[in-house]
């Protein structure tokens, strides 16, 4: 009974440690896309009204991205953290975050978005290759990010050098 208890308690400690790494994650991703912003140029007319940023199908990272909006700002406009899980919902918007578990559906989303500024932020591997400007990926255990300057042009996006140089140029 006793080795019983151990394997629970020790099964238990893996899933609050690997929740809390996934939680840990999820916050850098969020500030990562707010830091993207200070790098990346939308067109003028893209700079009034609000910032909305979409956030596709069900992750913690719109949580957290409500925690930012609440305390900053992109330039002076205001971020709105908008949650869909349809394509059928989809706002005019900045910024789009595609989750692994929607990653099929960016070649709809690129096409879908084709003629408007919005920069589509991936989560997968390849995600880049399918059309977004910057994807998320995890090397040696860090949180770190893929960029294609090509992609994010084809959105009307100016990106800065220093961002480039920070990212994984693809």
């Amino acid at each position: 009974m006793k080795i019983l208890n151990r394997v629970i308690f020790i099964g238990l400690l893996i899933v609050i440690f690997s929740q809390n790494a996934l939680a840990q994650n999820e916050k850098f991703k969020a500030l990562f896309m707010y830091n993207f912003t200070k790098y990346l140029e939308w067109p003028e007319s893209e700079r009034q009204g609000n910032f909305v940023i979409v956030v596709l199908g069900e992750t913690s990272l719109a949580d957290e991205l409500k925690i930012i909006a609440e305390k900053k700002k992109v330039g002076f406009q205001t971020i709105v953290i908008h949650k869909i899980s349809s394509l059928d919902q989809l706002p005019k918007c900045h910024i789009i975050y595609i989750p692994d578990s929607k990653t099929s559906l960016i070649n709809e989303i690129k096409n879908k978005l084709a003629s408007s500024s919005t920069v589509i932020i991936a989560d997968n591997p390849g995600a880049i290759a399918k059309g977004a400007g910057i994807n998320y990926v995890v090397s040696s255990g860090k949180q770190l990010f893929e960029i294609s300057k090509t992609n994010l042009e084809q959105h009307s996006i100016k990106v800065g050098a220093d961002l480039l140089a920070l990212g994984i140029q693809k």
